[in-house]
């Protein structure tokens, strides 16, 4: 069961990095990466695949470091109203998933780490949710953001 549960959680999540590829490229390589292991999970045995993950997850906590800095020093109301915001909420998922991933590979998935893949899994879609909802947020939207849904 927890196997399943592991390659459904990959299959959201290769599903969400694949709709945010389409407006940042950044989600191009976990897209990728998170949909082989939910066809084959002991591909992250691989020195390839590990690689890929390491380079990339390196990347977002660059990414993440930087744009964290710059939010802290110059936002004035809520993050996730800026762009640099919902930019630094996908770098933390990337990361984290990646390192989920990454870590399957000495053990399979169960109690913790699992219950965690499920909630990561699941947040984007619930904040997808929660935004698009959420009469207020949407008004704060640049015009380039409400024309894509």
């Amino acid at each position: 069961m927890a196997a399943l549960l592991w390659r459904i959680c990959n299959l959201l999540m290769a599903a969400f990095f694949g709709l945010a590829a389409a407006v940042q490229v950044v989600y191009l390589v976990p897209s990728a990466l998170t949909l082989l292991v939910s066809i084959k999970p002991s591909v992250t045995d691989n020195g390839v695949w590990r690689s890929l993950c390491d380079l990339h997850s390196a990347g977002c906590i660059v990414g993440t470091i930087a744009l964290a800095c710059s939010l802290f020093a110059y936002t004035q109301g809520n993050i996730l109203h800026e762009e640099e915001g919902r930019e630094l909420f996908g770098l933390v998922i990337i990361t984290i998933w990646m390192s989920l991933c990454r870590s399957s590979a000495k053990s399979p998935l169960g109690g913790v780490r699992l219950i965690a893949a499920i909630v990561v899994a699941l947040f984007p879609f619930a904040s997808w949710l929660y935004i698009y909802v959420n009469k207020e947020m949407r008004a704060s939207w640049p015009t380039h953001c409400k024309t894509v849904i």
